[in-house]
């Protein structure tokens, strides 16, 4: 038997986290951290767990870690992405780029390799955090890059079509932020990796495929995120 559910007392403006870890020890650890930090924490030992509490609780990010018996939690996280765009945060020993290249094709938000620092994982949670929670529609917008149905706030990190919020991770937001400012202009694939490490720029290309099929009507021939030939990519914005 797992121990029952972790929470914080409660406060109206506590962010609610799910952590979900097959390793009772970390899950305590995590737990007792996290809400002297100010967060609600629901603990779940696996994805069977950790999916009764999502049926009847709202979460607003979930720290995940893969090597679980049973479901692991690649196969978790694909699953509640078909349903659900809650930030996951991969908490994991699996650090290769492979593992996290297959955790962004998936849609997780950020990852990060065991053994980790509890504040670098709080740091993480709250950079998460900033970024996908959206801001009131009527704030001032300093400055809006625009391409066809789609506009983007490089103030607030923002994607929007229309009216429509749409739902960007983490890495994928900062690499927007860059195309953006560069608009018109080709942006490197190192630059756009943070480093200039073979591994990082393969993720770019992930990241960009991932972009494409959110704001292109034909992903395999876009218009506005297009590659620029031994130079990286660039994003073609209106006027």
């Amino acid at each position: 038997m797992t121990e029952p559910t972790t929470l914080s007392p409660p406060e109206d403006d506590a962010t609610h986290v799910l952590v979900v870890d097959d390793d009772r020890r970390l899950r305590e650890l995590l737990s007792s951290y996290l809400m002297k930090n100010g967060h609600r924490v629901t603990v779940a030992a696996n994805a069977a767990e950790a999916r009764a509490f999502l049926d009847g609780l709202a979460f607003d990010l979930i720290v995940l870690d893969v090597m679980m018996p049973g479901e692991n939690g690649f196969v978790f996280a694909q699953d509640l992405r078909r349903r659900s765009q809650v930030p996951i945060l991969m908490l994991t020993a699996r650090g290769e780029p492979e593992d996290r290249v297959r955790g962004l094709e998936i849609g997780v938000d950020d990852y990060l390799a065991k053994p980790f620092d509890p504040r670098e994982l709080l740091l993480r949670i709250k950079s998460v955090l900033r970024r996908t929670r959206a801001e009131p529609v009527g704030k001032a917008e300093a400055s809006v890059v625009r391409f066809g149905p789609f506009a983007f706030s490089l103030e607030r990190g923002e994607l929007r079509s229309g009216d429509e919020i749409v739902r960007i991770t983490e890495r994928e937001r900062e690499m927007l932020r860059l195309l953006c400012a560069a608009a018109g202009a080709s942006v490197s694939r190192e630059a756009l990796s943070g480093s200039g490490g073979a591994a990082q720029e393969r993720t770019v290309d992930v990241l960009v495929n991932r972009l494409r099929r959110k704001i292109e009507q034909d992903p395999a021939n876009p218009v506005y995120l297009q590659t620029a030939r031994g130079a990286g990519y660039r994003l073609i914005a209106d006027g």
